[in-house]
């Protein structure tokens, strides 16, 4: 129970005070742009090459045991695309962005937040959470729902590939969305939106109660990336159980 408060109670309050902080000064537009093309753009590369080689050892194993029970791997095409979808896509695209954006908004804050350029920020009249967490916490919830769409069509090609050219089967069969419903596609879209939201909340939590010198930053990356990996692995479950329990 400890470190499931440690883990989500910095965040929430985070959020909150976060919130206050863009009511009152406003939010910074382009800033947070600029955090749209940090976190997507520079993580499309890490999110298509982690989900592609995830496809291609996913349908490896599935060879493997088709091999075994059917003879014909494209019989699971259409159910490996839906779980894909569903549940592994959003799941591997939130922990590969915690280790990417998480590390990146912890660094950053820390090193502000031991050279004291947060109390610089303060004494220019200017709020800390205005200025720097809001516009990575938006510029999150944007990337990461698109990284998930991109980190999906990865895997299914990278799928169709390697059974197109490897194992000489019909490699379509594995981009073929016949399960692939609404509720799906829901469920998977929360769960992006939710780790998009948790991630820079954790790292920056993390980040601005760094204290001293280099050692603090070190810690507070390492925190970060624990906390906000394990965070999106709890909402993954939480979310997944929930669509199950109202039975979509």
């Amino acid at each position: 129970m400890n470190a499931l408060l440690r883990i989500f109670g910095a965040p929430a309050i985070l959020l909150v005070r976060s919130i206050g902080a863009v009511r009152r000064h406003g939010l910074d537009r382009r800033e947070t742009m600029v955090q749209v093309v940090e976190f997507g753009s520079k993580s499309t590369l890490l999110i298509v090459s982690g989900l592609a080689f995830f496809g291609a050892v996913l349908v490896t194993i599935a060879w493997a045991q088709a091999r075994k029970y059917t003879g014909n791997i494209t019989v699971v095409g259409p159910a490996y695309f839906e779980l894909m979808v569903r549940e592994f896509a959003p799941l591997l695209v939130a922990v590969l962005a915690a280790s990417r954006i998480g590390a990146a908004i912890s660094a950053e804050l820390a090193s502000m937040s031991v050279n004291e350029q947060l109390e610089a920020l303060e004494l220019s009249a200017a709020d800390p959470l205005a200025e720097l967490v809001a516009p990575r916490l938006l510029g999150s919830l944007i990337a990461l729902p698109a990284l998930f769409i991109v980190g999906t069509v990865a895997s299914a090609a990278s799928a169709s590939l390697v059974v197109t050219f490897a194992f000489g089967a019909d490699g379509g069969a594995f981009t073929d969305a016949r399960f692939v419903e609404a509720p799906d596609i829901v469920c998977a879209f929360v769960k992006a939106v939710l780790c998009g939201g948790f991630i820079p909340l954790a790292a920056a939590a993390r980040g601005l109660e760094a204290k001293g010198g280099a050692p603090a930053v070190g810690e507070a990356v390492t925190r970060a990336v624990v906390d906000a990996s394990m965070g999106c692995l709890l909402i993954d479950f939480v979310v997944a159980a929930a669509f199950i329990l109202i039975g979509v």
